[in-house]
C-alpha cells in the first residue's frame, strides 16, 4: 500500500519539471491575435449577396430629399407620442336619449 504513492510522487517529480519547461515554448497567443475578428468579417462577407449593389441600380426616382426627410420624421415622430385611443370596451354606453338602437340620439344644435 505504501509503493503506489511513492510511485506517484516519482512520476509526478518527473512530469512535473518537462511540463512546466515545455509551457515556456508553447505561445499561442499571437497566432490567436493574428485571426482576431477573422470569423466576424468572415460571417458579413458571406451574408452580402452583391456587394457592388448600390453602383449597378440607380437611386429611385419619384420622391426628393426634403420629402424624404419630412416622411421620416412624420414617421418617427408617430413613435413618440401615439395618438390617445378610446376604450373599445365602452360602446355608446351614458349617451343622452332613448332611441332603442344602441346609438346614441342625435343633438339638437344647441
Amino acid at each position: 500500500m505504501t509503493i503506489r504513492p511513492i510511485l506517484f510522487l516519482r512520476w509526478a517529480a518527473l512530469i512535473a519539471p518537462a511540463c512546466a519547461a515545455l509551457s515556456g515554448c508553447l505561445s499561442t497567443t499571437p497566432i490567436w491575435d493574428s485571426h482576431f475578428g477573422q470569423s466576424v468579417r468572415t460571417v458579413t462577407q458571406a451574408q452580402i449577396i452583391d456587394p457592388d449593389a448600390a453602383t449597378h441600380h440607380p437611386s429611385t426616382s419619384g420622391i426628393d430629399g426634403k420629402a424624404a426627410v419630412a416622411a421620416m420624421s412624420n414617421y418617427n415622430a408617430s413613435f413618440q407620442q401615439p395618438t390617445s385611443t378610446t376604450n373599445p370596451f365602452v360602446i355608446g354606453v351614458g349617451g343622452s336619449g332613448s332611441s332603442g338602437g344602441g346609438m346614441p340620439a342625435p343633438s339638437s344644435g344647441q
